[in-house]
């Protein structure tokens, strides 16, 4: 195949070839090589300015970041059987660290195919794209899966926001085989309904899977709260390993209708509660109520999605987990988390130091989460390490 080319201006080549892959449209030499006229997802030729071949990207110049490394190598470009290797190479991983098909099986950037995103769901998968090169090598993708994995199903959940910023519509679409609307999946031990089709993301979050198996040991005996608990992710394993009771917490009727088919699905419905509401406005009304717990969760959606919501940001990661400690009793276990990118750990760290003396608590940090090997940081990739999982002793002075 022969590709376009785009050359970069003097010195812009350091970020790639420091392993970063990433092209930011200020760096492209227009003078030299325009490419303003290419169609969203193009796959070109990139070089340094002396003319160096680096590698072969796709190109949407519509966007901030107008190129996304995908071979470093000008013979390969994004073909079937280049995703088919690529995809390959995930799946050894994953299947060297579980035993069962239920994971994150491409994430984007760490795996060599930015833009791309593929969970396993068994036999199923659920995929999204979230640039125009990967959206314009749909029909590649959808070959390559077939070949690689044989799903009976694939569905295209393409309805992020990212979408908008590459200029792309929104659609979900079972574009292989049949796909249910609620996909079954095994963590920890602990079966799980997700909602594929109607829910958040992918219908579930592999990311948190070491943090809650771990999250097991603390709490036999206890009585746990778990809260922007969506389907139960927490809180039913929580109820599965011996806790005494559960109360889930989260503001979507439906995410709650799964918590408590989940819980029904693992014997534990007689253990867990669910409780629908603003999960400020819950907290404040059990504690109202007197309630206390041993454990509480903290695991909310992305309160920081961009630089400019920093400070506010900040702000209602320090009500929420006050909140938390305000209902807990006098020797617990939060466990305090963010999927943040923005949010760096020691700024967490001392947002929990600071809710717990305004308390007059004492807070000792006993263990820290990150994401599971099923989503790999690239270390020239700050980005793609964005999850956080604090196991925080919280007691009285």
């Amino acid at each position: 195949m022969s590709l376009p080319t785009i050359r970069l201006k003097a010195k812009a080549d350091r970020r790639l070839r420091a392993g970063h892959l990433w092209i930011f449209s200020n760096e492209v030499d227009v003078k030299v090589t325009p490419f303003s006229n290419f169609e969203p997802g193009t796959q070109a030729v990139v070089e340094s300015s002396t003319g160096k071949p680096l590698g072969v990207a796709t190109i949407n110049p519509n966007t901030l970041i107008c190129g996304r490394l995908i071979s470093r190598d000008i013979q390969y470009s994004l073909t079937k059987s280049f995703i088919v290797h690529k995809v390959n190479i995930a799946l050894s991983l994953r299947e060297q660290v579980f035993s069962k098909p239920f994971y994150r099986l491409v994430y984007g950037d760490s795996d060599g195919l930015p833009g791309l995103i593929v969970d396993r769901y068994g036999e199923y998968l659920v995929v999204q794209l979230s640039t125009a090169g990967m959206e314009l090598a749909k029909g590649e993708i959808i070959a390559a899966l077939e070949q690689a994995l044989q799903p009976k199903g694939i569905l295209f959940k393409n309805n992020g926001q990212s979408r908008a910023l590459e200029g792309l519509p929104e659609y979900v679409e079972v574009v292989s085989g049949e796909v249910p609307d609620n996909l079954q999946l095994e963590e920890n031990d602990v079966f799980f309904l997700a909602p594929a089709k109607h829910g958040q993301k992918t219908g579930w979050f592999y990311d948190h899977r070491m943090s809650r198996a771990r999250l097991q040991n603390y709490v036999k005996g206890k009585r746990v709260l778990d809260v922007f608990s969506y389907v139960g992710g927490w809180g039913i394993q929580a109820a599965k390993a011996g806790a005494s009771e559960v109360v889930c917490v989260d503001s979507s009727k439906s995410a709650l209708e799964f918590v408590t088919a989940n819980a029904e699905l693992n014997g534990v419905k007689n253990t867990v509660e669910a409780l629908c509401g603003d999960a400020f406005d819950t907290l404040k009304q059990l504690k109202e109520n007197g309630e206390r717990f041993d454990i509480v969760v903290v695991d909310p959606p992305a309160f920081i999605k961009r630089r400019k919501d920093l400070t506010n940001g900040e702000l209602a990661y320090r009500r929420i987990n006050e909140l938390a400690i305000r209902l807990m009793e006098k020797d617990g276990i939060l466990l305090s988390a963010s999927c943040s990118m923005h949010l760096k750990r020691d700024v967490l760290v001392d947002i929990l130091r600071q809710a717990s003396r305004h308390l007059d608590r004492n807070l000792q940090i006993i263990e820290q989460g990150y994401q599971g090997p099923d989503h790999p940081v690239l270390p020239a990739i700050p980005e793609t390490e964005y999850l956080k999982a604090l196991f925080c002793r919280v007691t009285l002075i």
